[in-house]
């Protein structure tokens, strides 16, 4: 059974630990990625209070994989 994922806006994001990557280049251009509650969570560094996007583990393994492949190079140019 899968259980629905909570409506982001309702989250209390105060105690997310956000990560960004060193390949962002430090110039607010690129997203931050954290975890709560077993889903993750993806939002905009340059504006912090947007509300993030929520993803299953699955779902983000699904993405990872795909871009590991290349599948989605061709959204970089």
């Amino acid at each position: 059974m899968t259980h629905p994922k909570p409506d982001p806006a309702d989250l209390d994001l105060t105690q997310v630990e956000w990560t960004v990557s060193t390949h962002s280049g430090g110039g607010g251009d690129c997203v931050r990625i954290g975890t709560l509650d077993g889903h993750i969570l993806i939002g905009d560094t340059k504006n912090p209070e947007r509300t993030p996007h929520i993803f299953t583990p699955a779902e983000l393994q699904a993405f990872i994989l795909g871009a590991r492949d290349g599948e989605f190079d061709h959204l970089l140019s």
